[in-house]
């Protein structure tokens, strides 16, 4: 299964992006804030839709849509993987995006190792601490143990594109 252009179009929504004229600027991923110009790159600093800037990166005189667009895109391979490999019952075209969508934000390790993983592969999975999927996935809500509302938020649009497709 591919991640859809759709899938593509949300997780773009659900990144969102910071900008400067026509160009994606570098930010702090945590606030959302425009890194300034010639400042040391903070750990977290971002650009285009969620890419977190590697050592040896140079964006700072910022990158178009197309060149956004592409990071995101190579981004989204190891997310696209960590499905593939961990998720071992068929899915719908929505289900597999909203799971792209939720590893890339969690992470391809997180991802594996998740609750969310046991209970899709296994209907008669238990947990103890989530009693279900949905409090499984909505549990992944936190920034440095902090209830996010953006999390929040990013949880019920994942949630309603695998469970209802919308």
């Amino acid at each position: 299964m591919k991640f859809s252009n759709q899938g593509i179009e949300l997780l773009k929504q659900l990144e969102g992006h910071v900008t400067r004229g026509n160009l994606h600027i570098i930010y702090d991923d945590k606030t959302g804030r425009p890194i300034d110009g010639g400042a040391p790159l903070p750990c977290g600093a971002t650009i285009g839709y969620g890419h977190l800037i590697k050592p040896g990166e140079d964006f700072t005189g910022g990158i178009t849509e197309r060149v956004a667009t592409k990071l995101l895109c190579a981004d989204i391979v190891a997310a696209q993987r960590a499905v593939q490999n961990n998720i071992t019952v068929p899915l719908t075209q929505n289900q597999y995006d909203a799971l792209v969508i939720f590893a890339y934000n969690i992470g391809a390790k997180n991802f594996a190792n998740s609750t969310v993983v046991k209970y899709i592969n296994n209907p008669n999975f238990h947990s103890s601490i989530y009693p279900n999927l949905e409090s499984a996935w909505r549990a992944w809500n936190k920034s440095g143990a902090r209830v996010m509302a953006g999390l929040n938020r990013r949880r019920d649009r994942e949630l309603r594109l695998f469970v209802r497709g919308i």
